[in-house]
């Protein structure tokens, strides 16, 4: 996710910053689509093109549906985006509320069995985490899980999932221990009910994605009309029209690919969602809660980009 100061929000910062803009993905387009405007315009001075140069009621109808069609196509990118955060928040919500429980209802369960119960916890985010990039998960839950869950995650197809089996019987062990009454333990499986909820709304915004022949259309028209815009721009604007094109396309081509970020909210880009910054967040706060004392820092952005 981009990460900048407030005070970096000024004119000159939002004209000409590159770093977190969408400029380095599109650029070359944009500069293909304005070194064909040069084109087009040397060829119409030297008396080649102006047989080809078309009126701009075509440009003005597909303008106008291409617009209809990148607005929708964002604002349903965006709905993914931001159901990607809410999931991600009620995670965040039933791992503090599955922490404080344990450490308010089983206090005199032993430490170590407090400690791993909250470890677990940590282990399924990071679990969720890696499930939902791809990415292999073997390290990042070394320390948090018992080697037994650790080598049956290494090859269980749903890690996180299998995590999330462990704990359930884990609390009802500790509560069986301790006499925990059967009221507040339905308490806890009701939090850890709510991260079997996350997990499969992730995975669904994960194997669902907009269709492909959808995208594929609005991609495709929105490259035609940026090629169309120097035959229908060149009469009006002469020398002027790789400038104007190189504009229109920045937008058409940047919302384009800002929707193509955006659609899938869990994956590693820079404007996807920060999950390692927040998963790293939850082992602080749950770190915290136990007492330790090595917690380790929050991550900090990266040429303004959290990961």
């Amino acid at each position: 996710m981009i990460v900048r100061p407030h005070k970096a929000h000024s004119a000159p910062t939002l004209l000409l910053a590159w770093r977190g803009s969408i400029v380095p993905i599109i650029w070359p387009s944009v500069l293909y689509t304005m070194l064909l405007s040069l084109a087009v315009v040397v060829a119409e001075r030297n008396g080649i093109a102006v047989s080809f140069t078309l009126n701009s009621a075509p440009l003005t109808l597909l303008g106008l549906t291409l617009a209809i069609f990148l607005q929708f196509r964002n604002s349903v990118a965006y709905q993914r985006w931001w159901e990607g955060r809410t999931l991600w928040g009620d995670l965040i919500i039933a791992v503090r509320n599955i922490a404080r429980q344990t450490d308010s209802y089983m206090p005199n369960l032993p430490a170590d069995q407090r400690r791993a119960l909250v470890f677990g916890l940590i282990g399924f985010v990071h679990a969720l985490r890696h499930r939902l990039r791809g990415t292999p998960s073997d390290e990042s839950l070394k320390g948090w899980l018992k080697q037994d869950v650790l080598d049956r995650a290494a090859t269980a197809p749903n890690p996180p999932n299998l995590i999330l089996g462990f704990l359930g019987k884990a609390y009802v062990d500790a509560a069986r221990e301790t006499g925990l009454d059967s009221i507040l333990l339905a308490q806890i499986e009701n939090e850890l009910s709510a991260l079997g909820r996350v997990l499969a709304g992730c995975e669904r915004l994960n194997n669902t994605p907009i269709p492909f022949a959808y995208i594929l259309l609005l991609h495709r028209t929105v490259h035609v009309y940026c090629l169309m815009l120097p035959f229908c721009l060149i009469g009006p604007l002469g020398w002027f029209t790789p400038v104007v094109v190189g504009v229109i396309a920045y937008t058409f081509f940047g919302l384009d690919a800002i929707g193509g970020q955006i659609e899938d909210p869990f994956d590693d880009l820079p404007n996807s969602l920060p999950l390692m910054a927040m998963s790293r967040n939850i082992e602080i706060e749950m770190l915290s809660l136990l007492g330790e004392s090595e917690i380790p820092a929050p991550i900090e952005p990266d040429n303004f980009v959290l990961l």
